[in-house]
C-alpha cells in the first residue's frame, strides 16, 4: 500500500483497503512521533495496532453491508464530525498535527463544515471567540496534542473570563502511551482544568458522542464558557456507537434560568421608590441573546432611568439612546462614574462588579441599594454585597421584572428622578472626552473619531480591538447601537486578540465591514493571522494607532514610576505598509490629520485585507480615568496638569494596576 493516497483513490477503495490505510497511518504516526524507545513501547504499539486492526475488521464487516445514513457505528473521527454537524457547526478554526490527523481526514471527506487553517493555535481560539461573540453560537477549535493544546491555553482563559462559549477539541497520544512522556504528550486535562468550564479525556470511543454533545450543552448553558475534549489517537481510529444530541442522558448540570419571584417583586418595589436610580449592565445581557437586549431597552424606556455599561456590555443599550451615559469604570465617562457613585438604587444586570468597574470597594456607590441579576450564583456577593440578589438568566428575569412593573402601574418617583436627570446633565456638560486637537499631528482620539464616522456611514460594521490605550479610545468614541458588534478582551486583557478575532467575525459576516482597532505592539503578537485572512479572502481592516510605544504601559510608568520608561518604547518596528504587501494584502499609511478621512475611505473601499498604519501623537494619555485605588468621584480629566497627574496615584493604589 502506498504511503500517500489521494482523496479520489481513497473514496474508490473497498472497506478492507480503507482499513489498511487507516492502520498504516496510525503506525506511521506513532513512528514519526519517535516514541519507540524500547521493547516495552514496541509491544504496546503492537498491541494497540492489533486492537485497532481488529476493530476496523469488525467495523468493515458491518459497514460492507448496505446501511442507512442513521447507522450508529462509526470511527471516533467520524463521530467527532457527525457530532459537529448535528450541533449545527458550520466553521471550525484549527491547525492539524499528528494526533488529530484522523479527524482532519474526516473533515476532508465532507462539505458541511468549513475549516479555517490559522497560523497559530492561539489564533484559532481568538478567532473562535470572535465568531461566537458576533453570532451567539459556540466557536469550535481543533488542535493537536502537546504544544497544539498548550498554545490554545491563552484563548481558553480569555474565553473563560469573558464568558464566551468555545468547544476546543485536542488530540492526544494513544491511550496506551499516556503517561510515558511520549512525543508531543502533555497533560492537557490538568493544564486546562483551571481555564475551562469543564474538560474531558475520552478513553472509550463509545463515550465520545455523548461527551461531544454534553460539551456543547455545558459551554452554552448557564454562564457560557470554554470546554475542552481531549481525544487520544487510538480512540479516533477505533469504532464506537454514535448517538444524536437528543438521545444523550440528561446531565446533572441544570443552571437556574428563572429568577425567584419574591426577589423580583422586591426589586420592582425598590425601583418604584428610587430617587437616584441607575441601570448598570454587562456582557451577560448580550450573552443572553438579542431578546434580552430588547427587554433591557423596554424596561429602561418604561422607567425613564439612566443606563451605563461595562466594556463587555457595549451595544446592549444603543449609544444613540437618550438614557445612555456611556461606559463606566477606570476609563469610563465622567457622568457614568459620578452617577454610579451617587445613585441610591443600582440595578446590576449581567455584570460582575469587576475591579476596573468598582474602583475602591469601600467607597463604591456608598449610598446605594443594589439589585444584582446574574445567572452565575458564584458571582452574587463575590465582590460587592447585593441587597436583592436574583439568580437567573437575564432575559427571563427582565421579562418577569417588566411584566410585574407594568402590572403595578409602571410607577416611579418621577419628581425625584427628574432632579436626578438635572444633576446628570451637569455632569454631561463637562464633556469629559474632549481633548486638545492638532493640525500637525494625528491625535489618537481624533483618528478613532474619524474612523467611527466613516464606519457609521458604511452602516454594517463590527469592531474588534487589541488591548491598551487604543482599546479604551475605541470604547469611548465608537458608538454601538446593537449587541454582538463589539469584540474585545475584557477580563484577561489579551494583547494579540484583535486580528484573529476579526478573522472569526469576518468568517461569520462575509459582507460586513470588520475593523480591528489595534496598537502596533499588540498587532505584532498575532500578525501572522493576516496570512489566514488573505487565504480565505477575508477583507478585515487593521487600523493601527502607531505611537511607537506600549501606550498604556508608558502611561502607567508616567503616573507611577517617575516617568522612567523602562522597555515601553518599541524599537525596530517593521514597515507595516511593506508588511501588508508581503502578506498579499493592502498596506497604507497616514501621518497628517488633513489626509485622514480620505485614507480611511480608501481603506474601507479596498477589496481585501488592509494593514493601515496611522501614525499618532506618541505621548497622549487616555483620559478620563479613575486613578487606581481611588473612588468614582475622584476621576482625572484630560485637562489635569502634568504635575498633578504624577501625584495622582498613591502607593496603596499602585499594587492594583
Amino acid at each position: 500500500m502506498k504511503d500517500d493516497v489521494s482523496r479520489d483513490d481513497f473514496l474508490s477503495m473497498d472497506e478492507d483497503s480503507k482499513m489498511q490505510v487507516r492502520v498504516q497511518a496510525l503506525a506511521r504516526a506513532v513512528v514519526d512521533q519517535e516514541i519507540l524507545t524500547g521493547n516495552e513501547d514496541l509491544n504496546a504499539l503492537q498491541d494497540g495496532l492489533d486492537r485497532a486492526s481488529n476493530t476496523e475488521k469488525t467495523d468493515t464487516r458491518k459497514r460492507s453491508m448496505p446501511t442507512s445514513p442513521k447507522s450508529s457505528t462509526m470511527t471516533g473521527a467520524e463521530i467527532v464530525i457527525k457530532s459537529l454537524i448535528d450541533q449545527g457547526v458550520e466553521v471550525v478554526f484549527g491547525y492539524p498535527g499528528g494526533a488529530v490527523l484522523p479527524i482532519y481526514d474526516e473533515l476532508f471527506k465532507q462539505h458541511q463544515i468549513e475549516h479555517v487553517l490559522v497560523r497559530h493555535e492561539q489564533g484559532a481560539t481568538h478567532a473562535a471567540e470572535g465568531y461566537a461573540r458576533s453570532t451567539g453560537k459556540p466557536g469550535v477549535v481543533l488542535v493537536t496534542s502537546g504544544p497544539g493544546a498548550t498554545n490554545a491555553v491563552t484563548g481558553l482563559q480569555d474565553a473563560l473570563m469573558d464568558s464566551i462559549p468555545l468547544i476546543c477539541l485536542t488530540g492526544q497520544v494513544p491511550t496506551f502511551m499516556i503517561g510515558n512522556d511520549a512525543f508531543q504528550e502533555a497533560d492537557t486535562i490538568g493544564i486546562t482544568r483551571p481555564c475551562t468550564k469543564h474538560n474531558w479525556l475520552v478513553k472509550d470511543t463509545d463515550d465520545l458522542a455523548e461527551t461531544m454533545h454534553q460539551a456543547f450543552y455545558v459551554a452554552t448553558n448557564g454562564r457560557p464558557g470554554p470546554v475542552l475534549i481531549d481525544i487520544p489517537k487510538d480512540v479516533q481510529f477505533a469504532s464506537g456507537k454514535y448517538v444524536g444530541p437528543r438521545n444523550i442522558k440528561p446531565t446533572a448540570y441544570q443552571p437556574r434560568v428563572k429568577g425567584d419571584s419574591a426577589a423580583i417583586q422586591a426589586a420592582v418595589e425598590m425601583i418604584e421608590g428610587a430617587k437616584r436610580p441607575l441601570f448598570y449592565t454587562g456582557g451577560g445581557v448580550i450573552n443572553s441573546g438579542p431578546h434580552a437586549s430588547q427587554l433591557l431597552r423596554d424596561l429602561i424606556e418604561a422607567t425613564g432611568f439612566p443606563v451605563t455599561s461595562t466594556l463587555m456590555g457595549l451595544g446592549a443599550y444603543p449609544a444613540s439612546g437618550d438614557k445612555w451615559l456611556g461606559m463606566l469604570g477606570m476609563h469610563g465617562s465622567y457622568e457614568a462614574n459620578w452617577a454610579m457613585h451617587d445613585c441610591d438604587v443600582m440595578i446590576c444586570v449581567g455584570a460582575r462588579f469587576d475591579d476596573r468597574i468598582t474602583g475602591r470597594l469601600d467607597a463604591f456607590a456608598p449610598k446605594s441599594k443594589k439589585i444584582h441579576i446574574d445567572i452565575d450564583p458564584s458571582s452574587i456577593n463575590k465582590n460587592v454585597r447585593a441587597d436583592v440578589p436574583i439568580v437567573g438568566d437575564v432575559g427571563h428575569v427582565l421579562e418577569d421584572m417588566t411584566r410585574i412593573f407594568r402590572s403595578r402601574g409602571a410607577k416611579t418617583n418621577k419628581p425625584a428622578v427628574k432632579k436626578w436627570w438635572d444633576k446628570i446633565e451637569e455632569w454631561r456638560a463637562v464633556n469629559c472626552f474632549s481633548y486638545e486637537n492638532s493640525d500637525e499631528l494625528i491625535k489618537p482620539q481624533y483618528a478613532v473619531q474619524r474612523l467611527a464616522e466613516a464606519m457609521k456611514k458604511h452602516g454594517d460594521y463590527y469592531v474588534t480591538t487589541e488591548v491598551g490605550q487604543h482599546q479604551m479610545w475605541a470604547a469611548q468614541y465608537i458608538p454601538f447601537d446593537a449587541p454582538n458588534r463589539w469584540m474585545t478582551s475584557g477580563g484577561l486583557g489579551t494583547m494579540g486578540y484583535g486580528v484573529p478575532a476579526a478573522v472569526g467575525v469576518q468568517m461569520a459576516h462575509r459582507d460586513s465591514l470588520v475593523v480591528d482597532v489595534a496598537g502596533e505592539a499588540s498587532f505584532m503578537m498575532t500578525m501572522q493571522e493576516m496570512s489566514t485572512a488573505v487565504q480565505y479572502n477575508l477583507p478585515i481592516k487593521i487600523f493601527i494607532l502607531n505611537n511607537e510605544r506600549l501606550g498604556m504601559v508608558r502611561q502607567w510608568q508616567q503616573l507611577l514610576h517617575g516617568e522612567r520608561y523602562s522597555s515601553s518604547y518599541s524599537e525596530a518596528l517593521p514597515d507595516f505598509v511593506k508588511m501588508g504587501e508581503a502578506f498579499g494584502c493592502g498596506g497604507m499609511r497616514c501621518d497628517k490629520p488633513g489626509d485622514l478621512d480620505d485614507a480611511i475611505a480608501e481603506m474601507i473601499a479596498y477589496d481585501g485585507p488592509v494593514i493601515f498604519d496611522c501614525l499618532v501623537e506618541k505621548h497622549e494619555n487616555c483620559f478620563p480615568m479613575i486613578p487606581s485605588g481611588k473612588a468614582h468621584n475622584e476621576m482625572l480629566l484630560s485637562s489635569t496638569s502634568g504635575g498633578d497627574i504624577a501625584q495622582a496615584i498613591e502607593s496603596s493604589g499602585a499594587v492594583l494596576v
